[in-house]
Protein backbone atom coordinates (compact mmCIF):
# COMPACT_ATOMS: atom_id res chain seq x y z
CA UNK A 1 0.00 0.00 0.00
CA UNK A 2 1.39 3.65 -1.41
CA UNK A 3 1.67 6.08 1.37
CA UNK A 4 -0.38 8.95 1.23
CA UNK A 5 0.59 12.24 2.23
CA UNK A 6 -2.32 15.11 2.84
CA UNK A 7 -0.92 18.63 2.84
CA UNK A 8 -1.74 21.89 4.16
CA UNK A 9 -5.28 20.80 5.53
CA UNK A 10 -6.80 22.23 8.80
CA UNK A 11 -6.45 19.16 10.78
CA UNK A 12 -9.19 18.79 13.46
CA UNK A 13 -9.10 15.99 15.82
CA UNK A 14 -11.08 16.46 19.07
CA UNK A 15 -9.61 13.16 20.65
CA UNK A 16 -6.26 14.81 20.71
CA UNK A 17 -7.49 18.54 21.01
CA UNK A 18 -5.57 19.03 18.11
CA UNK A 19 -6.56 22.19 15.31
CA UNK A 20 -3.87 22.88 13.61
CA UNK A 21 -3.00 23.38 10.02
CA UNK A 22 -0.28 20.58 9.51
CA UNK A 23 0.35 18.40 7.18
CA UNK A 24 -0.75 14.11 7.74
CA UNK A 25 0.88 11.10 6.31
CA UNK A 26 -0.62 7.56 6.43
CA UNK A 27 1.29 3.91 5.87
CA UNK A 28 0.19 0.22 5.71
CA UNK A 29 -3.22 1.58 6.52
CA UNK A 30 -2.18 3.80 10.10
CA UNK A 31 -1.60 6.76 10.75
CA UNK A 32 2.17 7.60 10.29
CA UNK A 33 2.74 10.86 10.81
CA UNK A 34 1.27 14.87 11.37
CA UNK A 35 3.03 17.60 11.22
CA UNK A 36 5.03 19.97 8.60
CA UNK A 37 6.52 17.69 5.55
CA UNK A 38 8.97 19.24 3.71
CA UNK A 39 9.62 16.85 1.38
CA UNK A 40 8.19 12.88 1.23
CA UNK A 41 11.09 10.23 1.86
CA UNK A 42 9.95 7.36 -0.50
CA UNK A 43 7.20 7.28 -3.28
CA UNK A 44 3.17 8.45 -2.04
CA UNK A 45 0.37 9.86 -3.54
CA UNK A 46 -0.19 13.62 -2.52
CA UNK A 47 -3.71 15.21 -1.73
CA UNK A 48 -4.12 18.74 -1.35
CA UNK A 49 -5.81 20.16 1.40
CA UNK A 50 -5.22 23.44 1.69
CA UNK A 51 -8.19 25.54 2.60
CA UNK A 52 -10.58 22.30 4.09
CA UNK A 53 -11.06 20.23 7.00
CA UNK A 54 -8.65 17.28 7.53
CA UNK A 55 -10.71 14.68 10.30
CA UNK A 56 -10.63 11.29 11.80
CA UNK A 57 -13.24 9.24 9.59
CA UNK A 58 -16.96 9.76 10.20
CA UNK A 59 -18.64 7.25 12.52
CA UNK A 60 -22.49 6.53 12.11
CA UNK A 61 -24.42 4.67 15.25
CA UNK A 62 -27.10 4.38 13.21
CA UNK A 63 -28.56 3.17 10.02
CA UNK A 64 -30.02 1.13 7.27
CA UNK A 65 -28.75 -1.16 4.86
CA UNK A 66 -31.65 -2.56 4.25
CA UNK A 67 -29.82 -6.19 2.93
CA UNK A 68 -30.58 -9.11 3.35
CA UNK A 69 -34.68 -8.69 2.60
CA UNK A 70 -35.20 -5.02 1.30
CA UNK A 71 -32.21 -4.97 -2.15
CA UNK A 72 -34.56 -2.39 -3.99
CA UNK A 73 -34.40 -0.26 -1.49
CA UNK A 74 -30.49 -0.65 -0.60
CA UNK A 75 -27.60 -3.12 -0.26
CA UNK A 76 -24.24 -3.16 1.45
CA UNK A 77 -22.46 -2.56 -1.49
CA UNK A 78 -24.35 0.97 -2.83
CA UNK A 79 -25.13 1.76 1.03
CA UNK A 80 -21.17 2.10 1.87
CA UNK A 81 -20.31 3.62 -1.01
CA UNK A 82 -23.49 6.30 -0.04
CA UNK A 83 -21.66 6.41 2.97
CA UNK A 84 -17.98 7.50 1.65
CA UNK A 85 -19.36 10.78 0.01
CA UNK A 86 -20.75 11.63 3.40
CA UNK A 87 -17.66 11.15 4.66
CA UNK A 88 -18.39 8.02 6.82
CA UNK A 89 -15.90 5.04 7.61
CA UNK A 90 -17.87 3.37 9.78
CA UNK A 91 -21.51 2.66 9.75
CA UNK A 92 -23.97 0.42 12.37
CA UNK A 93 -26.23 -0.81 10.53
CA UNK A 94 -29.70 -1.48 12.12
CA UNK A 95 -31.57 -5.24 12.46
CA UNK A 96 -35.19 -4.25 10.71
CA UNK A 97 -34.09 -6.62 7.69
CA UNK A 98 -35.52 -9.83 6.39
CA UNK A 99 -34.77 -11.79 8.10
CA UNK A 100 -33.95 -9.59 11.08
CA UNK A 101 -30.55 -9.46 12.73
CA UNK A 102 -31.74 -12.12 15.48
CA UNK A 103 -29.37 -14.87 14.85
CA UNK A 104 -25.83 -16.07 14.42
CA UNK A 105 -25.99 -16.91 11.11
CA UNK A 106 -27.68 -13.45 9.87
CA UNK A 107 -25.05 -11.65 11.63
CA UNK A 108 -22.75 -13.88 9.33
CA UNK A 109 -24.07 -12.99 6.51
CA UNK A 110 -23.87 -9.10 6.80
CA UNK A 111 -20.23 -9.31 7.68
CA UNK A 112 -19.07 -11.32 4.90
CA UNK A 113 -20.86 -9.54 2.30
CA UNK A 114 -19.70 -5.78 4.01
CA UNK A 115 -16.11 -8.07 3.77
CA UNK A 116 -16.84 -8.97 0.09
CA UNK A 117 -18.60 -5.64 -1.20
CA UNK A 118 -18.32 -3.03 1.07
CA UNK A 119 -15.85 -0.32 0.75
CA UNK A 120 -15.71 1.06 4.21
CA UNK A 121 -16.04 -0.51 8.12
CA UNK A 122 -19.69 -2.27 8.57
CA UNK A 123 -20.77 -3.02 12.53
CA UNK A 124 -23.89 -4.74 12.85
CA UNK A 125 -26.11 -3.92 15.30
CA UNK A 126 -28.50 -7.27 16.72
CA UNK A 127 -32.24 -7.70 17.74
CA UNK A 128 -33.23 -7.26 21.39
CA UNK A 129 -36.24 -9.57 20.66
CA UNK A 130 -36.65 -12.48 18.14
CA UNK A 131 -38.00 -11.00 15.25
CA UNK A 132 -38.28 -7.73 16.94
CA UNK A 133 -41.86 -8.61 18.06
CA UNK A 134 -40.45 -7.36 21.77
CA UNK A 135 -42.02 -11.03 23.10
CA UNK A 136 -38.55 -12.92 24.05
CA UNK A 137 -35.16 -12.17 24.05
CA UNK A 138 -32.42 -13.35 21.41
CA UNK A 139 -29.68 -15.48 22.13
CA UNK A 140 -27.33 -12.73 23.39
CA UNK A 141 -24.41 -14.59 24.14
CA UNK A 142 -24.55 -16.07 20.37
CA UNK A 143 -24.94 -12.66 18.64
CA UNK A 144 -21.95 -11.06 20.80
CA UNK A 145 -19.65 -13.83 19.66
CA UNK A 146 -20.96 -13.60 16.18
CA UNK A 147 -19.91 -9.79 16.75
CA UNK A 148 -22.47 -7.25 16.88
CA UNK A 149 -21.60 -3.95 18.79
CA UNK A 150 -24.81 -2.99 20.23
CA UNK A 151 -28.42 -4.19 20.22
CA UNK A 152 -31.87 -2.72 18.78
CA UNK A 153 -35.37 -3.79 17.57
CA UNK A 154 -35.39 -0.65 15.98
CA UNK A 155 -38.51 1.02 13.90
CA UNK A 156 -40.00 -0.95 17.20
CA UNK A 157 -40.00 -0.02 20.45
CA UNK A 158 -39.22 -2.54 23.32
CA UNK A 159 -42.67 -2.47 24.50
CA UNK A 160 -43.12 -4.62 27.28
CA UNK A 161 -40.96 -3.37 30.07
CA UNK A 162 -39.97 -6.44 31.54
CA UNK A 163 -38.33 -7.80 28.51
CA UNK A 164 -36.28 -4.42 28.60
CA UNK A 165 -35.06 -5.26 31.95
CA UNK A 166 -34.33 -8.14 31.41
CA UNK A 167 -32.54 -7.41 28.37
CA UNK A 168 -30.46 -4.55 30.22
CA UNK A 169 -29.50 -6.67 32.53
CA UNK A 170 -28.24 -9.55 30.11
CA UNK A 171 -26.32 -6.92 27.93
CA UNK A 172 -24.20 -5.81 31.03
CA UNK A 173 -22.71 -9.82 30.99
CA UNK A 174 -21.75 -9.04 27.08
CA UNK A 175 -20.62 -5.35 27.45
CA UNK A 176 -23.48 -4.43 24.85
CA UNK A 177 -25.36 -1.31 24.92
CA UNK A 178 -29.04 -1.02 24.15
CA UNK A 179 -30.12 1.36 21.90
CA UNK A 180 -33.95 1.91 21.43
CA UNK A 181 -36.30 3.13 19.67
CA UNK A 182 -38.31 5.56 22.00
CA UNK A 183 -41.84 5.36 20.68
CA UNK A 184 -45.27 4.97 23.06
CA UNK A 185 -47.12 3.35 19.77
CA UNK A 186 -50.45 4.27 21.90
CA UNK A 187 -49.65 7.54 21.84
CA UNK A 188 -48.33 7.66 18.02
CA UNK A 189 -50.84 5.42 16.72
CA UNK A 190 -51.57 6.35 13.05
CA UNK A 191 -49.67 9.62 13.52
CA UNK A 192 -47.85 10.72 10.22
CA UNK A 193 -45.81 14.05 11.36
CA UNK A 194 -45.74 16.14 14.78
CA UNK A 195 -48.84 16.81 16.48
CA UNK A 196 -49.21 20.70 16.08
CA UNK A 197 -50.26 23.54 14.39
CA UNK A 198 -49.01 22.11 11.23
CA UNK A 199 -50.58 19.23 11.55
CA UNK A 200 -53.92 20.86 12.11
CA UNK A 201 -53.35 22.60 9.42
CA UNK A 202 -52.85 19.87 6.99
CA UNK A 203 -55.72 17.95 8.63
CA UNK A 204 -53.26 15.28 9.45
CA UNK A 205 -52.94 12.96 12.32
CA UNK A 206 -50.63 14.29 14.52
CA UNK A 207 -47.52 12.34 16.91
CA UNK A 208 -47.45 14.23 20.05
CA UNK A 209 -43.85 14.52 22.07
CA UNK A 210 -45.07 12.72 24.34
CA UNK A 211 -45.01 9.53 22.76
CA UNK A 212 -41.09 9.70 22.56
CA UNK A 213 -40.18 11.27 25.99
CA UNK A 214 -42.67 8.55 28.01
CA UNK A 215 -40.45 5.75 26.55
CA UNK A 216 -37.23 7.84 27.03
CA UNK A 217 -37.89 8.27 31.12
CA UNK A 218 -38.87 4.50 31.05
CA UNK A 219 -35.70 3.52 29.73
CA UNK A 220 -33.80 6.09 31.58
CA UNK A 221 -35.53 4.21 34.64
CA UNK A 222 -34.72 0.68 33.56
CA UNK A 223 -30.58 1.85 33.28
CA UNK A 224 -30.86 3.53 36.82
CA UNK A 225 -32.15 0.19 38.03
CA UNK A 226 -30.00 -2.68 36.33
CA UNK A 227 -26.53 -0.58 35.79
CA UNK A 228 -26.66 -1.26 31.96
CA UNK A 229 -26.10 0.87 29.05
CA UNK A 230 -28.79 2.59 27.16
CA UNK A 231 -28.52 4.44 24.51
CA UNK A 232 -31.43 6.74 23.34
CA UNK A 233 -31.77 6.95 19.58
CA UNK A 234 -32.89 9.82 17.10
CA UNK A 235 -33.82 12.27 20.28
CA UNK A 236 -36.05 14.81 18.86
CA UNK A 237 -38.13 16.67 21.77
CA UNK A 238 -36.67 19.43 24.07
CA UNK A 239 -38.22 17.37 26.73
CA UNK A 240 -35.94 14.47 26.00
CA UNK A 241 -33.18 16.70 25.88
CA UNK A 242 -34.13 17.35 29.74
CA UNK A 243 -34.90 14.19 30.41
CA UNK A 244 -31.23 12.97 29.50
CA UNK A 245 -29.65 16.11 30.84
CA UNK A 246 -31.15 14.93 34.92
CA UNK A 247 -30.11 10.80 34.44
CA UNK A 248 -26.49 11.98 33.39
CA UNK A 249 -26.39 14.63 36.49
CA UNK A 250 -27.31 11.42 38.06
CA UNK A 251 -24.51 9.56 36.85
CA UNK A 252 -26.65 7.14 34.67
CA UNK A 253 -25.43 5.23 32.09
CA UNK A 254 -27.07 6.61 29.04
CA UNK A 255 -26.38 8.14 25.96
CA UNK A 256 -28.24 9.53 23.14
CA UNK A 257 -27.83 10.56 19.42
CA UNK A 258 -29.88 13.42 16.86
CA UNK A 259 -29.77 13.11 13.20
CA UNK A 260 -28.84 15.98 11.35
CA UNK A 261 -32.25 16.58 9.86
CA UNK A 262 -33.80 16.97 13.32
CA UNK A 263 -30.96 19.36 14.10
CA UNK A 264 -32.20 21.42 10.71
CA UNK A 265 -35.68 21.00 9.74
CA UNK A 266 -38.82 21.55 11.28
CA UNK A 267 -42.27 20.69 10.55
CA UNK A 268 -43.26 23.21 8.03
CA UNK A 269 -40.94 20.73 5.72
CA UNK A 270 -44.00 18.62 5.57
CA UNK A 271 -46.12 21.86 3.77
CA UNK A 272 -47.51 20.65 0.27
CA UNK A 273 -47.62 17.16 1.95
CA UNK A 274 -44.07 16.54 0.98
CA UNK A 275 -44.12 12.96 1.85
CA UNK A 276 -40.18 12.60 2.11
CA UNK A 277 -40.49 14.78 4.84
CA UNK A 278 -42.45 11.82 6.49
CA UNK A 279 -39.95 10.20 9.19
CA UNK A 280 -39.98 8.85 12.52
CA UNK A 281 -39.82 10.74 15.17
CA UNK A 282 -41.52 12.88 13.58
CA UNK A 283 -40.00 16.80 12.39
CA UNK A 284 -40.45 19.09 15.31
CA UNK A 285 -40.62 22.97 15.91
CA UNK A 286 -37.71 25.46 15.96
CA UNK A 287 -37.98 25.46 19.94
CA UNK A 288 -36.75 21.68 19.48
CA UNK A 289 -33.99 22.51 17.66
CA UNK A 290 -32.64 25.04 19.42
CA UNK A 291 -32.71 22.39 22.63
CA UNK A 292 -30.83 19.55 21.16
CA UNK A 293 -28.28 22.33 19.56
CA UNK A 294 -27.91 23.30 23.29
CA UNK A 295 -27.58 19.54 24.18
CA UNK A 296 -25.20 18.93 22.02
CA UNK A 297 -22.81 21.79 23.20
CA UNK A 298 -23.35 20.77 26.44
CA UNK A 299 -22.42 17.16 26.17
CA UNK A 300 -26.22 16.46 26.84
CA UNK A 301 -26.43 14.82 23.30
CA UNK A 302 -23.24 12.63 22.28
CA UNK A 303 -23.58 11.71 19.04
CA UNK A 304 -24.61 12.59 15.54
CA UNK A 305 -26.28 9.85 13.61
CA UNK A 306 -27.64 9.53 10.31
CA UNK A 307 -30.45 7.11 10.91
CA UNK A 308 -30.11 7.26 7.06
CA UNK A 309 -33.53 5.04 6.23
CA UNK A 310 -33.68 5.03 1.78
CA UNK A 311 -36.48 3.82 0.25
CA UNK A 312 -38.03 2.94 -2.99
CA UNK A 313 -39.84 6.06 -5.29
CA UNK A 314 -43.07 3.90 -4.88
CA UNK A 315 -42.56 4.07 -1.11
CA UNK A 316 -42.80 8.09 -1.42
CA UNK A 317 -44.49 8.68 -4.23
CA UNK A 318 -48.28 7.94 -2.72
CA UNK A 319 -50.61 9.36 -0.47
CA UNK A 320 -48.62 11.08 2.40
CA UNK A 321 -50.46 8.78 5.35
CA UNK A 322 -49.33 5.90 3.72
CA UNK A 323 -46.10 6.35 2.71
CA UNK A 324 -43.04 4.75 4.40
CA UNK A 325 -41.32 7.07 7.09
CA UNK A 326 -38.03 8.13 6.52
CA UNK A 327 -35.00 9.92 4.65
CA UNK A 328 -32.27 9.24 2.55
CA UNK A 329 -28.87 11.00 5.09
CA UNK A 330 -25.66 9.77 4.32
CA UNK A 331 -25.05 12.23 1.34
CA UNK A 332 -26.38 15.33 2.67
CA UNK A 333 -25.29 14.64 6.28
CA UNK A 334 -22.30 17.12 6.35
CA UNK A 335 -23.81 19.73 4.03
CA UNK A 336 -26.53 20.23 6.62
CA UNK A 337 -24.76 20.05 9.44
CA UNK A 338 -22.34 22.66 8.52
CA UNK A 339 -25.26 25.19 8.37
CA UNK A 340 -25.16 25.59 12.40
CA UNK A 341 -21.61 25.89 12.38
CA UNK A 342 -22.25 28.76 9.41
CA UNK A 343 -25.05 30.42 11.36
CA UNK A 344 -22.62 29.96 14.31
CA UNK A 345 -24.50 27.85 16.59
CA UNK A 346 -21.97 25.43 17.10
CA UNK A 347 -17.88 24.93 16.58
CA UNK A 348 -16.43 22.84 14.09
CA UNK A 349 -14.56 20.83 16.78
CA UNK A 350 -17.57 20.31 18.39
CA UNK A 351 -19.47 18.81 15.13
CA UNK A 352 -16.79 16.70 14.45
CA UNK A 353 -16.29 15.07 18.13
CA UNK A 354 -19.89 14.16 17.43
CA UNK A 355 -19.08 12.48 14.58
CA UNK A 356 -15.75 10.55 15.68
CA UNK A 357 -14.29 10.47 18.79
CA UNK A 358 -17.49 10.48 20.69
CA UNK A 359 -19.54 7.74 18.94
CA UNK A 360 -15.94 5.79 19.21
CA UNK A 361 -16.56 5.98 23.00
CA UNK A 362 -19.88 4.68 22.57
CA UNK A 363 -18.73 1.62 21.04
CA UNK A 364 -15.56 1.53 22.93
CA UNK A 365 -13.49 1.24 20.25
CA UNK A 366 -10.01 3.28 20.36
CA UNK A 367 -9.25 2.59 16.36
CA UNK A 368 -12.17 4.50 15.11
CA UNK A 369 -12.55 8.52 15.71
CA UNK A 370 -8.83 9.87 15.80
CA UNK A 371 -5.58 10.77 14.08
CA UNK A 372 -3.80 9.48 16.82
CA UNK A 373 -0.17 7.91 15.21
CA UNK A 374 -1.06 4.04 15.00
CA UNK A 375 -4.79 4.37 14.46
CA UNK A 376 -6.77 3.42 11.72
CA UNK A 377 -5.90 5.54 9.12
CA UNK A 378 -9.64 6.46 8.57
CA UNK A 379 -9.74 10.16 7.61
CA UNK A 380 -12.24 12.33 6.22
CA UNK A 381 -11.44 15.51 4.29
CA UNK A 382 -13.94 18.26 3.81
CA UNK A 383 -14.53 21.75 2.23
CA UNK A 384 -16.71 23.74 4.51
CA UNK A 385 -17.06 26.32 2.02
CA UNK A 386 -17.98 24.36 -0.99
CA UNK A 387 -21.25 24.78 -2.63
CA UNK A 388 -23.65 22.41 -4.05
CA UNK A 389 -27.01 21.56 -5.46
CA UNK A 390 -28.49 18.33 -4.02
CA UNK A 391 -29.43 16.24 -6.89
CA UNK A 392 -30.71 12.87 -5.75
CA UNK A 393 -30.61 11.41 -9.09
CA UNK A 394 -26.89 11.00 -8.47
CA UNK A 395 -26.85 9.60 -5.22
CA UNK A 396 -24.75 6.49 -4.66
CA UNK A 397 -27.78 5.54 -2.88
CA UNK A 398 -30.40 3.70 -3.97
CA UNK A 399 -32.68 5.83 -1.78
CA UNK A 400 -33.25 9.36 -3.31
CA UNK A 401 -35.90 10.15 -0.87
CA UNK A 402 -35.21 13.44 0.51
CA UNK A 403 -36.51 16.70 1.19
CA UNK A 404 -33.52 18.58 -0.01
CA UNK A 405 -33.73 18.26 -3.69
CA UNK A 406 -32.46 21.39 -5.58
CA UNK A 407 -31.47 23.23 -2.05
CA UNK A 408 -27.87 24.72 -2.03
CA UNK A 409 -26.00 23.36 0.95
CA UNK A 410 -22.84 24.67 1.98
CA UNK A 411 -19.96 22.50 3.04
CA UNK A 412 -18.91 19.43 0.72
CA UNK A 413 -16.90 16.20 1.57
CA UNK A 414 -14.14 15.91 -0.95
CA UNK A 415 -12.05 12.82 0.09
CA UNK A 416 -12.80 9.87 2.00
CA UNK A 417 -9.87 7.39 3.25
CA UNK A 418 -10.28 4.11 4.49
CA UNK A 419 -6.99 1.82 6.21
CA UNK A 420 -5.26 3.97 4.01
CA UNK A 421 -7.29 4.00 0.93
CA UNK A 422 -8.65 6.59 -1.05
CA UNK A 423 -12.07 5.08 -1.32
CA UNK A 424 -13.85 8.05 -2.44
CA UNK A 425 -12.72 11.62 -3.85
CA UNK A 426 -14.17 14.53 -5.59
CA UNK A 427 -13.15 15.77 -8.98
CA UNK A 428 -12.28 18.81 -7.62
CA UNK A 429 -9.80 17.63 -5.40
CA UNK A 430 -6.00 17.51 -6.35
CA UNK A 431 -4.05 14.36 -6.63
CA UNK A 432 -0.54 13.43 -7.71
CA UNK A 433 2.31 10.59 -7.04
CA UNK A 434 5.52 11.33 -6.16
CA UNK A 435 7.68 8.67 -7.16
CA UNK A 436 11.11 10.12 -7.01
CA UNK A 437 12.83 9.44 -3.13
CA UNK A 438 14.03 12.41 -1.23
CA UNK A 439 14.85 13.20 2.21
CA UNK A 440 11.93 14.11 4.26
CA UNK A 441 11.88 16.87 7.53
CA UNK A 442 9.07 16.80 10.04
CA UNK A 443 8.24 20.29 11.54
Amino acid sequence: MKPLLILGGRIIDPSQGIDMVSDLVTTEGRIAQIGRISRPDEPCSVLHADGMIVSPGFIDLHCHLREPGFEEKETIATGTRAATRGGFTTICCMPNTEPPIDTKATVEFIKKKAAAEGVIRVLPIGCVTKGRKGEEMVDMGDLAEAGVVALSDDGNPVSNAQVMRQALEYSRHFNLFLSDHCEDTSLSAQGVMNEGLVSAKLGLKGIPAAAEEVMVARDIDLAEATGARVHIAHVSTAGSVDLIRRAKEKGIAVTAEVTPHHLTMTEERVMGYDTNAKMYPPLRTEADIEALVIGLKEGVIDAIATDHAPHTDMDKLCEFNVAAFGISVLETAMGSLLTLAHSGKIDLATLISKLTSEPANILQNSEVGTLEVGACADVTIFDPQAEWVVDPASFASRGKNTPLAGQLLKGKVMATIYRGELVYKDDALKIETIRQQSGARIE
